[in-house]
């Protein structure tokens, strides 16, 4: 009790001693203290209990003016300072408010933890759900590819299968932790985008580019797959056509992402966006809350996605 201390110093510098009940007092206000911080607030006031918490504490102050006049000695022998003093001084009701709010804040401080952790357990939760979606929807369009090989009897396909195990070993054993190195990212897009040129017949305007230096650079897995799965599900025209366009550039801390494709094998009168690319869009805003910026327009015959996002 900081400010009993304080004030028994200054005491004793003024008077050269400290009167016994003086010390009474102060133990008496010690245990109202005591009493409203550990019982009263929480029991009461913190359960909603206003009037009750009110009445226990005017009986407090009651029960300490009656203890301080049973101490007060004859008023003979009353010193004057103890003489002229209110039985309840206004420092009793100080202290309850002082340990009515300490008790307060530590109940806020806790509530906000509490509700902190929640909020994290549920993001965690809705990335897991987010991710076991897009995994599946990864496999599927992956294997769709494969198959087409095959269908082909393409010489391609056994290429086909071992770039598919480099990606499977990526997403079972690497993008299940909760940050990738960057390079490790960019090489599954690029294993991603083989796998893909493999069952195109012109891939010629199959392009990615990446610009700038990747060393220490750590980023949230599988964040553009499912962009880049979109632009190969729909870039290709009628006439067979593939045009699709990746480019990465990496400045530090800053990346930019753009994937623009032909707008071919899609219903123009659909506005809603594959389930993969939405899954995406949410995890960006669990994961890069205020440090990304996405827009997903389309231009002529262009679909295009841009992204730019802050990996610190």
């Amino acid at each position: 009790m900081t400010i009993i201390f304080v004030i028994s110093i200054q005491l004793y510098s003024i008077t050269g001693s400290i009167k016994l009940l003086f010390l009474y007092r102060i133990a008496v206000d010690v245990i109202i203290f005591y009493l409203n911080y550990l019982l009263l607030v929480p029991l009461l006031l913190l359960k909603k209990k206003k009037l009750a918490y009110l009445f226990s504490v005017i009986s407090l102050l009651s029960v300490s003016y009656y203890i301080f006049k049973l101490l007060l000695p004859t008023p003979g022998f009353t010193p004057g300072f103890i003489r002229n003093a209110p039985i309840i001084n206004v420092f009793t009701i100080i202290l309850i408010i002082i340990g009515l709010t300490i008790r307060m804040y530590e109940e806020w401080i806790i509530n906000d933890n509490t509700k902190k952790e929640i909020e994290a357990q549920k993001n965690l939760s809705e990335l897991e759900v987010l991710k076991n979606q897009l995994n599946p929807h990864f496999l599927f369009n992956s294997l769709n590819s494969i198959y087409s090989l095959t269908v082909k009897k393409s010489n391609d396909a056994p290429e086909a299968v071992i770039t598919l195990s480099e990606l499977m070993r990526y997403m079972l054993y690497e993008a299940t932790n909760d940050f990738v190195p960057l390079q490790q990212e960019i090489d599954y897009i690029k294993n991603y985008i083989k796998l893909q040129r493999l069952r195109i017949a012109n891939n010629e305007n199959v392009k990615i580019n990446i610009h700038g230096t990747i060393s220490t650079q750590k980023i949230r897995p599988l964040l553009f797959i499912s962009y880049i799965e979109n632009a190969f599900k729909y870039g290709t025209d009628f006439k067979g056509n593939t045009e699709i366009k990746i480019n990465i550039s990496v400045k530090k801390n800053d990346l930019q992402f753009s994937c623009k494709n032909l707008i071919g094998n899609i219903d123009k009168k659909s506005n809603k966006l594959g389930i993969g690319m939405q899954n995406t869009k949410e995890r960006l805003s669990l994961l890069y809350p205020k440090k990304h910026n996405l827009t997903i327009k389309e231009d002529n015959n262009d679909f295009i996605i841009k992204l730019n996002l802050n990996l610190s």
